[in-house]
């Protein structure tokens, strides 16, 4: 593993961390009943483990593309 791969690491999961805050905070900021919050909060968390083991098994995000 190269010292490019470790910084890239590194940024990668700082960009994620600030998302994942960002979205945890909106949510806690917007007034929601108990029960949305609670729904929003574990459907964020089924949605990063979902895409964490897609980009494990080697499936990345791009589109399909149409043949032409």
């Amino acid at each position: 593993m190269s010292v490019d791969s470790l910084v890239y690491l590194v940024i990668y999961l700082i960009v994620i961390g600030l998302v994942i805050w960002l979205l945890t905070y909106l949510i806690d900021i917007v007034p929601l009943p108990e029960p949305f919050g609670r729904v929003a909060r574990i459907v964020i968390g089924v949605l990063i483990v979902i895409l964490l083991l897609l980009q494990f098994v080697g499936v990345d995000g791009s589109l399909p593309r149409l043949a032409s």
